[in-house]
């Protein structure tokens, strides 16, 4: 019988997809966990309801919608609005692991105020390390704190890596499912639809990262945050196509040897690992986790990326290497792409092209002077810039 308090944890983006399943997680070990703070910007709804089934001693919401608004002080009356309340959630006093599920750059300061407070850092958030990484990483070493990949990717190397020195890997192998696109022709490519991009043929998440996924610009994204968490240089970082989703990332070591991390293709593991290590809980017994037979599986594929039908990912990784700057005009640009198209502005394949030709102009900063106030600022300006190319195509 476990015997210390539950873990107090803090949820931001309690309504997506990672925020959800962190919840699942929760209420199946409710000896082990408490929420001590909720945040969501979306589905009031599921939010209010959240806030009821939890009951967290403090509970944010950072909705833009006035009928939202509306909604959460009828349901939910306690719940505190705006984007400055992320702080006091991150860092309540009974919060000792901070969830970082949010999408976007909304979970960046809050996340860098909960360092600097010492909580436990489980981070989903990908654009918190791929913007700002040398900033959060080096604050996180300055603060002695904890920070935990919950990416099914970063959650397998971390895995493998227990007991390993870093100094004996020789490189880390991430996998990819490939995304809807990976037999079609590039010929064809253009004609995708959003309808074609958000049929993920593995993952269920939100539109923004089903698209990055299909243009294979998360596996890009993933190779930098592997950089900075593992303190690994970018010719040690590998991407290999696994179109199963059964191995979840390798390491090699020096001597040559493999180890991987293994499951039905879930994130409800990962979430589990970054908020119960070092305890491994049992996810079979609570139908969290398929179990992984072999036999059923009955084959297992690996295959290079087409960088050249894939792009983003080759932008997503020069990106990074160049530093400073650069990723975030990368991850602004991306992001205005994206959104235009899922409303049908521009095409599949104008994605790239527009933040190829965004990073082209970009004046970048490097060093000390890459300020976190400088990496906004990029941010910014790679999202307008992207915008502004894009309205000159449109012409």
């Amino acid at each position: 019988m476990f015997s210390d308090p539950p873990i107090g944890i803090a949820l931001l983006g309690s309504t997506g997809s990672i925020g959800r399943q962190t919840l699942d997680v929760v209420r199946a070990f409710p000896e082990r966990f408490k929420i001590i703070a909720l945040a969501a910007k979306n589905s009031a709804e599921l939010f209010a309801s959240q806030i009821h089934e939890f009951s967290p001693e403090i509970s944010v919401s950072t909705a833009d919608d006035p009928a939202a608004k509306v909604y959460l002080n009828s349901h939910a009356p306690n719940t505190i609005f705006g984007e400055e309340a992320l702080i006091a959630a991150a860092t309540h006093p009974n919060t000792q692991i901070l969830v970082a599920a949010t999408s976007g750059l909304i979970g960046l300061k809050p996340t860098l105020a909960a360092i600097e407070a010492g909580k436990i850092i489980a981070i989903a958030n990908k654009e918190t390390l791929v913007i700002a990484g040398s900033i959060v990483m080096n604050a996180a070493e300055q603060r002695g704190a904890d920070i935990r990949p919950i990416d099914s990717e970063h959650s397998a190397i971390w895995q493998c890596l227990r007991g390993e020195s870093i100094q004996q890997v020789r490189k880390l192998i991430i996998t990819a499912s490939g995304g809807p696109f990976r037999t079609m022709p590039a010929e064809n490519m253009r004609q995708v639809t959003a309808k074609d991009a958000l049929k993920h043929p593995t993952w269920v998440m939100g539109p923004k990262v089903t698209i990055d996924s299909a243009t294979l610009m998360n596996k890009g994204l993933e190779v930098i945050e592997a950089h900075w968490l593992f303190d690994v240089p970018f010719d040690k970082i590998e991407v290999v196509v696994h179109p199963q989703s059964i191995i979840h990332s390798m390491v090699q070591f020096v001597d040559g040897s493999i180890k991987m991390q293994a499951t039905r293709p879930t994130m409800h593991l990962p979430i589990q690992e970054a908020i119960s290590f070092p305890t491994r809980l049992d996810s079979l017994e609570k139908n969290l986790l398929q179990n992984l037979s072999w036999p059923d599986v009955a084959r297992l594929d690996f295959e290079a990326i087409d960088t050249a039908k894939f792009p983003c990912f080759r932008l997503a990784v020069e990106a990074g290497k160049r530093g400073g700057t650069y990723p975030a005009v990368l991850v602004g640009a991306d992001e205005t792409a994206v959104r235009l198209f899922l409303e049908g502005a521009i095409a599949f394949s104008d994605i790239p092209e527009l933040i190829d030709q965004t990073l082209q102009e970009h004046s970048p900063l490097f060093g000390a002077a890459a300020t976190l106030d400088a990496v906004l600022d990029a941010f910014n300006w790679g999202l307008i810039r992207c915008e502004q190319l894009a309205q000159n195509r449109m012409r």
